[in-house]
């Protein structure tokens, strides 16, 4: 590949998860009031349904993520991406029209199956970077959806003003202007040489496991990921009906402040990450990111006005070194022909943390701002604060020096 060539299809890599992730931003915004339009109810109630989709998108995750990946690795990166935008996409248009909470569960599902394709755009990453840059460019990876985060949040809540739709179809759209994109400039990085057979016992996310934990290392470091966007999963899964409960914010107010997170992720994972990187090392990096990440969950359980929430939250987007840390290192130590199938485990971990996690931090919400129990609206952050120190106490365990 070209150096242009290379810079293209990094061009679009970056693009595609940019609006992945503005995607996921422009219907955030809207969720609690579409999912209250559409099956009735209290907000809270909102909140408990808004987990059960979260939990559907994340089963297909879990399941497709091996799968991909290792379709990735027989038959190349290209297909997997292109159909999987092109999928998305329609599958945005049919939220748009939905009627019932149960057509919203089956493009849900749809979408968690397709959305299982970022670990095939990683290993893509993968595939074109030397070892020591890999981590700095899954902080590039992550970065875009930093900036994605800035975009669609501001977006999604301003088109939420004129209505809750709206948003789904200005997602679709993205979608096939990007798919048109990868269309012409996206190269295939999979030949014979790393091309690998694949293997239904090895696809499947039990199978990719097995093999992937044979590794050294990486089956601790698989448990870290999945702790770790167990208490990372708050932000997503309650920070819409948290806000409106807890400071009475609007949609829009909603879109904002996901806008300033992501612009702080942008910037970390974009720059400072590499500062860290080159100063700390991974291991480092990931302790310090980690100690930073359960500052912030105390914090925000602490916090009672909406100004001081909106003040700090650029401090909480310094703890987002983590996952491009804990991703180069997993990279490092796996062979070039399973990097799809390594990355397919990781975004089956973190799946898994999507499937119990969402349902878990809602079901806390509401039964902290219900009038039966007690009131507390931070509830689910003071758990994302107790997993947080169960993250460290898993990473720092295990061995100092492992061989690559």
């Amino acid at each position: 590949m070209t150096d242009p060539q290379r810079k293209r299809a990094i061009g679009f890599i970056l693009v595609n998860l940019t609006i992945d992730a503005m995607g996921i931003g422009l219907i955030a915004p809207v969720m609690p009031d579409l999912i209250s339009g559409i099956n009735g109810g209290t907000l809270g109630n909102a909140a408990v349904w808004g987990g059960l989709l979260a939990t559907s998108y994340a089963v297909m995750q879990f399941i497709f993520g091996p799968i991909l990946g290792s379709l990735s690795d027989r038959y190349g990166r290209r297909p997997v991406l292109l159909l999987s935008l092109l999928i998305m996409s329609l599958d945005y248009l049919v939220m748009a029209v939905a009627g019932s909470i149960w057509v919203l569960f089956a493009a849900r599902i749809v979408g968690g199956i397709m959305a299982a394709t970022q670990a095939t755009a990683a290993a893509f990453v993968a595939d074109i970077s030397d070892p020591k840059e890999k981590s700095a460019n899954f902080g590039l990876l992550a970065a875009a959806f930093g900036v994605g985060f800035i975009l669609g949040p501001i977006v999604g809540g301003l088109l939420g003003e004129f209505g809750t739709r709206a948003p789904f179809y200005a997602a679709a759209a993205l979608g096939f202007i990007n798919l048109a994109f990868g269309y012409f400039v996206l190269p295939e990085t999979v030949d014979d040489s790393i091309r690998r057979p694949f293997s239904l016992s090895r696809a499947n996310p039990f199978g990719a496991f097995r093999a992937i934990s044979q590794l050294e290392g990486l089956r601790r470091l698989v448990l870290v990921v999945f702790i770790y966007e167990c208490a990372f999963i708050v932000y997503p899964s309650t920070w819409a009906y948290f806000t409106k409960e807890a400071y009475g914010w609007s949609p829009g107010m909603v879109g904002v402040s996901l806008a300033m997170f992501g612009f702080g992720v942008a910037i970390v994972q974009g720059g400072i990450i590499r500062i860290a990187l080159k100063r700390f090392g991974e291991r480092g990096t990931i302790i310090y990111g980690m100690i930073l990440n359960l500052g912030a969950f105390i914090m925000l359980t602490l916090i009672g006005e909406g100004w001081m929430a909106l003040a700090f939250i650029p401090l909480t987007s310094l703890g987002a070194v983590v996952n491009p840390a804990l991703q180069g290192l997993m990279s490092q130590r796996a062979a070039n022909n399973q990097q799809g199938e390594l990355q397919g485990v990781i975004t089956s971990a973190k799946s898994m943390a999507m499937i119990l996690s969402p349902v878990a931090m809602t079901q806390i919400f509401w039964a902290f701002t219900t009038e039966t129990g007690p009131y507390f609206p931070g509830a689910a952050f003071a758990l994302s604060a107790f997993l947080m120190v169960a993250c460290l106490a898993v990473f720092l365990t295990r061995p100092r020096h492992v061989p690559a």
